[in-house]
């Protein structure tokens, strides 16, 4: 019985299927994409079909990148910066969740899904 128990908090982590860099490009491309955790939208990103993005923090300015696969994980660079931010997918339980790779393990999963409105970028100072 002491395995058992153990055994039943890893049983919803067995239905969820990585998403292969390819999967992601066709759940992304030609669509807006919120980020959220608990329901509370993080940030937005604009996908295009060539690989393009365009990404915006909640309440903060546009900034334009591409993405890039590495592994099983998706890559961003993002214009001015020469920081990757990699991120990996999943379905689970017929949604999509997404985790940065260099995340704490008590960080928490973000739920993407198809943004309502397109990207909203807030006015960017000094241009």
């Amino acid at each position: 019985m002491r395995l058992a128990l153990p055994l039943l908090f890893l049983a919803p982590m067995a239905l969820a299927q990585e998403m292969t860099p390819d999967e992601f490009a066709t759940f992304a491309a030609g669509r807006t994409l919120d980020y959220a955790v608990d329901g509370k939208v993080l940030g937005s990103e604009a996908y295009f079909p060539d690989r393009s993005v365009r990404d915006a923090d909640t309440g903060g300015p546009c900034r334009s990148g591409f993405w890039y696969p590495d592994g099983p994980a998706v890559c961003f660079l993002y214009d001015g910066s020469d920081q990757r931010h990699c991120w990996l997918y999943w379905r689970e339980g017929g949604k999509v969740r997404a985790k940065p790779l260099l995340s704490e393990p008590g960080d928490p999963v973000q739920t993407v899904t198809p943004a309502a409105a397109p990207l909203s970028c807030a006015a960017e100072v000094g241009v």
